[in-house]
């Protein structure tokens, strides 16, 4: 895009660089998703998530244990669980937590409870799409908390969970396997 010049007011009022209005968009970091660079662990043992490109905050993310979990599972009120796992370890996974509901991006806050708290977890050790969730979450008044070490160490503690089914791959036409 090329600068647009604009005559600078009479007697040089404004500084040297009055005189050019850059038509440029502002370039800013890109934020499409959440990567290492966007997250970082605190001394609490919380994650800090740097909010998205309409927001200029960080976000501490809560953190749940395995453990603690288990037993808030356990007891009388039992959190939500919030699957945030991307699309591709979501589908071709045969696994989730009890009860876990699916979060996308369209519109799945709106049918999450307000008088709960929430878990959110994903595949990924580092937590790093739920954590994003979480943030989501916690900015529009959800008391949300991420799964340290999500579904993978969930699983290798042999801690309870229930199967969904995967993909089904389509039959080939028929002729098809001929050579």
């Amino acid at each position: 895009m090329r600068n647009k010049r604009v005559r600078a007011a009479p007697g040089g009022a404004g500084g040297p660089h009055s005189a050019v209005r850059s038509r440029a968009p502002c370039r800013t970091r890109a934020s499409g998703g959440l990567n290492s660079s966007r997250a970082g662990v605190s001394d609490a043992g919380n994650l800090t998530v740097r909010a998205g490109h309409t927001h200029n905050t960080r976000v501490p993310v809560p953190r749940i244990s395995k453990e603690d979990l288990k037993q808030r599972l356990d007891s009388g009120a039992p959190p939500v669980l919030v699957d945030a796992r991307l699309k591709y370890p979501y589908e071709h996974s045969t696994v989730r937590l009890p009860g876990a509901i699916r979060y996308t991006t369209e519109g799945a806050a709106a049918s999450l409870p307000r008088d709960r708290e929430i878990v959110v977890y994903d595949s990924d050790p580092n937590e790093l799409a739920s954590s994003g969730v979480v943030a989501i979450l916690i900015r529009q008044g959800f008391r949300a908390v991420a799964l340290q070490g999500g579904i993978s160490e969930w699983l290798a503690a042999n801690l309870p969970h229930e199967t969904k089914e995967a993909p089904r791959q389509a039959p080939p036409e028929p002729g098809a396997l001929k050579g």
